[in-house]
Order: C-alpha cells, then structure tokens, then sequence
C-alpha cells in the first residue's frame, strides 16, 4: 500500500474524520498510529478539532496524550540541564529536531515522544563538550572498540551518552551529515543562522530554513523508516507554519539548500509532503532537482512512508524499504568502507556486542 493510502495518512489531511470512525476503524487506525509513533498526535487532532472520542479508542488517546505530555515536560527538564551543564563554557549548543521543536513552542511538538535529546556542537568544541557532558552524568553505554571507530572516524556523532540516574539519552552531533557523506554540507553554516533560545545562554535553535532542511535530510538520507510519516507529518506542520510567518520564506528556503547542498533532500520533503499529505507547495526551481527516475522512487518512499503495519503492507512494501535502507548506507559511506562494514554488521557485530558485554561486567 502506498503511504497516501493508509487510513492514518487520511486523518492526518482531514482531522474531522476522526468523529466519524467505525470501531474497526480505530482497530486499523489505532495500531498504524501506534507504530509510526503517532497516538498521542491523533489526540491532539481530535481536541484542535473539537471532537469528543468515546470508549475504548478515546481511553487508549488519552493515555498516549498523557504521556507525550509528560515527556515534553522531561525534554523541558532535560534542556534545563543542558544548560546548567554548559552554563560559563563558551560552546553553543544548537538542540535539533524534537527538542528544537518543544523549547520553540512549534505545532509539531504537541503529542510529539522522544527517544532521546539531539545537540549539536562545533567539531571544534566536541571533544570539550562530551567531557562536560560526561562530569554531568551523561556516559556512553557498552559499544565495541569497532562501534567506536566507526562513531569517532566517519560518522557526524559520537556514540549516544545515557545519564546515569535518570537514563535519558543524548546524541551529540558535530555535523548534520556523516563526514564520509556523498552530500557535503558545511555545518559552520548553520550556527552562523543559529537563533539563541530565550533564557538559555548557550542554547540555540536552528534558523526555520535551516531546521527545515535538517529535518528533510534526517529523514531522506537515514535509511531507517520506522517512524517516517511521523517525520513527515511534523515536515508538512513546518511548511504550513513558516511561509505563514515569514514573508519570502519559500524563495529563501530553496536558496538555503542550494548554499548547504541540501536541494535533493529538499526536493523529496516537498514532493512527499504534497503527494501524501497534500501540503501546499508552490512551483519553482525545486523541481528540477530531482532522481533521473522519480517514479522508481516514488514506489520506493511511497511504500516507505507508509506505517510499518500489517494493513498498509503489500507485495513489495519490505522490498521498498530494504532498498532504501541499502540506499541510505550508500549515501552514507563510500563502497570501499561500506562493504566491509556492512558485512561486520551482518556477521561480527552480535558476537563482538556480547563479548564487550562480558568484558565489561554487562
């Protein structure tokens, strides 16, 4: 099934047809929400919408609008943290995605969960910062020696920090992109747009373009597609609420990513968010930047983008998103580093995850 398709993209472009569900449609709807991360963001639909859900279906909403409640307010608390931790330091801390998106107070944050907190810090400044994150309590988990390397030679993080009595997770980021990337993006150019967050002396936010474009890379070049109309759906709350706002948006929009080198991702999060959620995009040069076979990728994230249930499922849904997965290491890695380590991946890394487990009292 295409993503469009999916009864779950339906609600998401009409919200009203929430009052109107049979029970077995909450009985597809519901578990679609639930793996594509999305429950608690129904249930802010519904109350923007004023409709009441009655029984079972408006129980299981009310829960999951409780919880991603609680978790804005942890992100909340966590941020503060952050902050007290880099507080006389001279490094910015940019926060990305679902932070960034919670402390700006944007649409996208209600009933938005969170697996971890992502920051970004100058490559100059890495190296300082993990070492103040690490005397806060932040310390990295049981990652093999090869995990490491992996991290620290090619990626655009370090391996994710856990705090040690509260157990949040943090992803320190010094790029936007790995640096064995077949997309070169300069991140000196996104902390020179950088926007302080209010309140928070060493606390920044993306510029809107600049976040924006992040997001649409994050989702267009990762590979991992569990959560992606979750991704999506906050990509289509963006491009209705910044051209809304700033006059001139989309023109600097499609300039920004010519200057970061971001254009073909932009181009996916637009035809994308059109195509299944029915965002309004203006014409202009983004359509011209994209694939030489648009609608062999068009089978591929369609499918991809859908929720990974069962009633979305067709015959070529794991094929699409396997496809895209290869894709995503490729853009990733060169062949010459992508070989061998998707090779370690496949047939050495449990043996050495349990071994480094062992060694160190796991």
């Amino acid at each position: 099934m295409l993503a469009r398709d999916s009864l779950l993209a339906g609600i998401l472009r009409n919200p009203q047809k929430l009052g109107g569900l049979s029970l077995s449609q909450w009985d597809i709807l519901i578990p679609q929400a639930r793996r594509a991360g999305l429950v608690a963001r129904l249930a802010w639909l519904a109350e923007a919408q004023g409709l009441s859900v009655s029984g079972r279906p408006g129980e299981y909403l009310e829960g999951a609008r409780i919880v991603a409640n609680r978790q804005n307010q942890a992100v909340r608390f966590e941020v503060d943290r952050i902050q007290a931790a880099f507080e006389g330091s001279d490094i910015p801390v940019v926060l990305l995605k679902g932070a960034a998106y919670v402390m700006s107070e944007l649409p996208c944050s209600l009933g938005r969960t969170f697996s971890d907190i992502d920051l970004l810090v100058p490559a100059a400044h890495l190296a300082t910062a993990e070492k103040i994150l690490n005397f806060h309590g932040w310390a990295g988990g049981h990652h093999t020696p090869y995990d490491h390397r992996y991290y620290r030679k090619w990626m655009h993080e370090i391996p994710p920090l856990q705090h040690i009595r509260r157990m949040t997770v943090i992803d320190l980021h010094h790029a936007i992109l790995p640096l064995t990337a077949r997309i070169k993006s300069q991140p000196e150019l996104l902390f020179a747009k950088a926007i302080a967050l209010d309140g928070y002396p060493n606390l920044y936010v993306l510029a809107p373009t600049d976040m924006l474009l992040h997001s649409a890379t994050h989702l267009f070049t990762e590979g991992e597609y569990n959560h992606s109309l979750r991704d999506l759906a906050d990509l289509d709350a963006l491009l209705r609420l910044f051209p809304a706002r700033e006059s001139g948006f989309w023109a600097e929009l499609e300039e920004r990513a010519a200057e970061l080198n971001l254009t073909r991702p932009l181009y996916y999060a637009l035809r994308y968010c059109n195509a299944i959620l029915d965002t309004p995009v203006p014409a202009g040069p983004w359509k011209t930047w994209g694939p030489a076979l648009p609608a062999f990728m068009d089978a591929m994230f369609g499918r991809a983008l859908a929720p990974q249930h069962a009633s979305c499922a067709d015959t070529w849904s794991e094929m699409g998103r396997w496809l895209l997965y290869v894709r995503g290491h490729w853009l990733r890695m060169p062949l010459h580093l992508l070989i061998p380590h998707l090779f370690y991946k496949a047939f050495l890394a449990e043996r050495n995850e349990e071994a480094s487990k062992k060694e160190n009292g796991a």
